[in-house]
């Protein structure tokens, strides 16, 4: 995912007396530490960027400002959707969620005659006129389109707790509705991975790249039946395509070219992999006989597709994705037959020394999910006819 430009990140410093009414945002105290590679006023510039904010003015200037400000503290780290919940909040002050005692102010959306008194507030922690307020009673619902029911954070940074915000931010990435490959194997080395590239400027989009070339040798190993190396490309390529997402969203570097880039990869290559198996298994003792090959990659191409005409379908139709819906969809989620589970089962076949079996598996899989996802989507439109439905994240946070 390609890196927010350089005149973005460093936004466009100014004095105040530009437009009335523009929102401008500052940094309270500096630059802040290094965390994810970069400075927090570097990653604060990115989060506001995204929102269109890039006018910034100087601590020194608050006094003086003819517009609204958002203040923040240089030592504060505001998860990017709360910015734009704090854009339509003025006069509210987001509190940090990681101090003990009397809440403890961390940014603040000052009305224009408010300016000085949200720079008292920020840094001395006294001063009347604003609302006080947590990540969680800002109604941040846009959160949910994510698919997590993780709260949105504000945290303090210091050198002693430094690795357990690192935490909270890393898997503040992470969807709650995914496989349980990635929910539960992949977030520690991910972690550390991720934690190893950003300071030295490794991108997502290299990330990406690399996980194209395993891509590649994974298809062509497959075809020519070297099971056991394929699947380790294919495992890299999986990891990697956690580490690149997580990557750019812990350093804000994400772009629409790297998006595309990332889930047309995702999107494209499971079929092929699923085609080459079936090839390769043609010139060993495993070879599926005719009628069993077709019928065999028939049902997982055409499962692959009508499972993602149908999340199509739910999307539109419903206004939200089928796997959010209920909680027992959610949890199904984590095994459906999608590309981690389906290559765990091959691996499995492998393990057993039977890849025909697997591939066949994956198949029978593919076809039980099919159904159930078939019925999952008939039960929700039926349901939706009696009025809009949500999703049970959004039932649950209230």
């Amino acid at each position: 995912m390609a890196e927010i430009t350089r005149k973005q990140e460093r936004g466009n410093t100014r004095r105040p007396g530009g437009g009335r009414g523009a929102i401008s945002f500052c940094m309270i105290g500096g630059e802040g530490e290094r965390i994810w590679g970069g400075t927090l006023a570097q990653r604060a510039r990115r989060a506001f960027a995204e929102h269109g904010i890039r006018d910034e003015i100087r601590e020194s200037d608050i006094k003086t400002a003819t517009g609204p400000v958002i203040l923040l503290r240089a030592d504060a780290i505001v998860d990017p959707p709360l910015i734009a919940a704090l854009i339509e909040r003025p006069g509210t002050a987001l509190v940090a969620e990681n101090t003990a005692g009397a809440p403890v102010p961390a940014a603040v959306h000052a009305p224009a005659r408010q300016t000085a008194a949200g720079l008292a507030l920020l840094k001395t922690g006294r001063g009347g006129g604003f609302e006080f307020a947590r990540a969680d009673q800002l109604g941040a619902g846009f959160w949910k389109k994510l698919r997590k029911r993780q709260t949105p954070y504000v945290l303090l940074l210091t050198p002693d707790n430094r690795r357990q915000v690192e935490w909270r931010m890393f898997m503040g990435t992470y969807k709650g509705a995914t496989d349980f490959v990635t929910k539960y194997f992949w977030p520690w080395p991910a972690f550390h991975l991720t934690r190893a590239l950003a300071p030295l400027g490794v991108t997502p989009n290299m990330v990406t790249a690399l996980s194209a070339v395993f891509v590649v040798a994974a298809y062509f190993l497959f075809l020519n039946a070297h099971w056991w190396a394929g699947l380790a490309a294919a495992w890299a390529m999986m990891f990697l395509d956690t580490v690149d997402g997580k990557l750019a969203r812990v350093t804000l570097t994400s772009s629409k070219w790297g998006d595309i880039f990332d889930h047309g990869i995702d999107l494209v290559h499971p079929p092929f992999w699923y085609a080459a198996w079936a090839i390769g298994l043609a010139n060993t003792p495993y070879a599926l006989r005719p009628a069993v090959f077709w019928w065999t990659l028939g049902i997982i191409l055409a499962g692959y597709l009508l499972q993602r005409i149908m999340e199509g379908v739910s999307i539109r139709a419903l206004g939200l994705e089928i796997h959010i819906w209920r909680r027992i969809d959610t949890l199904f989620r984590q095994i459906t037959a999608r590309r981690n589970p389906n290559v765990a089962i091959l691996t499995i076949s492998v393990v057993f020394g039977r890849p025909d079996a697997g591939l066949i598996a994956v198949a029978c899989w593919v076809a039980l999910c099919l159904v159930l996802h078939g019925w999952q989507l008939a039960h929700a439109l039926i349901t939706a006819r009696r009025g809009p439905i949500t999703s049970w994240m959004v039932e649950q946070d209230g």
